[in-house]
């Protein structure tokens, strides 16, 4: 098989997955238990695959160095590409186990909802090897789309139309800007490839003082736009509405894998692409990161829904990440900068299992139509039902950043890279570690609800199906396995630091 094949390999895998769902459906419809083995059987084979390709940092995999697709590259399949594409479809395939018990139930079509979400990861994984700015539009638009569908799946629901009216609205304005931003980049810089764009800003800005213009306005378009799609302030009215009016496990969803790939798309035109200009948006992102994380904070302590609480909360933890990108453009030492990347990437691993976790345990709460997301609703649910309690006491904790779960690791690595490159980012880490504290009162507040409250005397059963039982072992196991378990850790520690070291090589770091 060709280098070519095997780079494209994961990404074709998952569309034609989503096309067999679609032809099966037709073929055989309403038969949502031959959807569920087909969406869950194929992307299990997709993780396989992309691990099995490779390239990894153990030299394990068929691709023992990074393939490219097109000459010059179009597409990539780097250290980078492989992790994300892993976490991406490791979020599909819990994604579908939790679905069933919430979608099944309130008679919406399984196989719609599990097409409308294969596509959307594939534009994640799409924009995760991407080397060309059209090529990353292009996956970012295949990401988006379905979103929008996913957000106003339940079009019966005035709340989840609202929130997808408002996604859609927001959404394809912020397109637009990121599109005017890329084409100012290509007609100062002559090209849409990442390395050649960074080769040409290189030899241009060598003396250049200030910036020129065309490169100013770029930036600020870009970022409107990237800032956009991570929910960052005050880019972020948008999220709390669509995250309570979507269906639940579509929340959970949202709330990681949109992310995360705006993430990517960050890493491939920020940090690879525009890196000669990191000095011009590390102050503005710097402040943003720390706004973002206090208002997200902030905005989630007078919250009684468990969804807008975990909206906000999403929020803030989008202000952590942020300052890993902060570290990459005020360090002066190669090393370190591949510190905040690390954390980046990092931190995207543990937010993935333990965020989608907790949404989780709101569907599964929620099986039974009717049930609100009141946090009310999780009165005496250790005593009801007390796996289902301690799962989300699991997930909450490694939200708060308590030792040894996944959620500690993944501050830790920001922290540290921010304290060591001092001044300025040890302020930053100091306003983290505070937002953190914050954030463990309205986290430790439903602990509180599910164990030192009395449930009332009418509260219903709570009754969770095989798959979805499955999913939350799944999602709590990463949790503690990559907290607990040193090697673990460690691997994982390990892939990151060599993922973001392959990326600041490409542009000369």
């Amino acid at each position: 098989m060709s280098d070519e094949l095997l780079t494209l390999l994961p990404f074709a895998l998952v569309v034609l997955l989503a096309l067999a769902v679609i032809l099966v459906d037709l073929f055989w419809p309403r038969r949502d238990d031959l959807i569920m083995a087909l969406g869950i059987g194929g992307l299990a084979v997709a993780l396989v695959a992309t691990i099995i390709i490779g390239p990894l940092p153990w030299d394990v995999g068929l691709l023992e160095e990074p393939g490219s697709i097109g000459d010059p590259s179009l597409y990539t399949r780097d250290l980078l590409t492989v992790l994300l594409d892993a976490l991406l479809i490791s979020i599909g395939l819990l994604t579908l186990l939790f679905a069933p018990d919430y979608v099944v139930p309130r008679k919406m079509p399984l196989a719609e909802f599990t097409a409308t979400l294969l596509f959307a990861i594939s534009g994640g994984m799409l924009i995760a090897g991407g080397q060309d700015l059209l090529v990353l539009f292009v996956g970012l638009e295949l990401l988006v789309l379905p979103g929008y569908i996913l957000a106003g799946f339940a079009k019966r629901d005035g709340l989840s139309t609202e929130g997808a009216v408002k996604y859609f609205l927001l959404g394809s304005f912020s397109s637009a800007i990121l599109l005017f931003g890329l084409a100012f980049v290509f007609g100062f810089t002559g090209s849409t490839q990442v390395g050649a764009i960074a080769e040409a800003l290189s030899g241009i800005l060598e003396g250049t003082e200030p910036l020129p213009l065309a490169l100013a306005m770029a930036l600020s378009m870009l970022a409107v736009g990237l800032l956009f799609k991570i929910a960052a302030v005050p880019f972020h009215y948008w999220t709390p509405d669509a995250y309570q009016g979507s269906p639940t496990p579509v929340t959970g969803y949202l709330s990681v894998g949109p992310k995360i790939a705006a993430f990517a798309l960050i890493l491939r035109i920020f940090v690879e692409a525009l890196e000669p200009l990191r000095g011009e948006w590390a102050l503005v992102i710097g402040v943003l990161a720390a706004v973002t994380m206090t208002v997200g904070n902030l905005a989630a302590l007078g919250q009684d829904n468990i969804k807008r609480m975990l909206a906000y909360s999403s929020i803030a933890h989008t202000g952590y990440i942020m300052v890993g990108l902060v570290v990459f453009a005020t360090a002066d030492d190669p090393l370190v900068a591949a510190s905040g990347i690390q954390g980046v990437l990092f931190y995207s691993v543990a937010y993935a299992f333990m965020n989608l976790g907790a949404f989780a345990v709101v569907a599964a709460l929620q099986r039974r139509p009717g049930v609100t997301s009141q946090i009310a609703t999780f009165t005496g649910l250790g005593y009801r039902a007390p796996v289902l309690a301690l799962a989300m006491t699991v997930f909450l904790l490694s939200l708060v950043g308590i030792p040894p779960l996944a959620g500690f690791f993944a501050k830790m690595t920001i922290v540290l890279g921010a304290l060591e490159v001092g001044g300025a980012m040890s302020v930053l880490a100091v306003i983290m570690m505070l937002n953190a504290a914050m954030a463990a009162f309205y986290y430790l507040r439903v602990v509180v609800y599910m164990y030192m409250r009395q449930p009332a005397e009418e509260a219903p059963e709570v009754s969770i199906g095989l798959v979805t039982r499955a999913g939350l072992i799944v999602a709590a196991a990463a949790v503690i396995i990559i907290g607990l378990v040193p090697p673990v850790t460690g691997a994982i520690l390990e892939w990151t630091e060599e993922a973001a070291r392959g990326l600041l090589a490409i542009t000369g770091q």
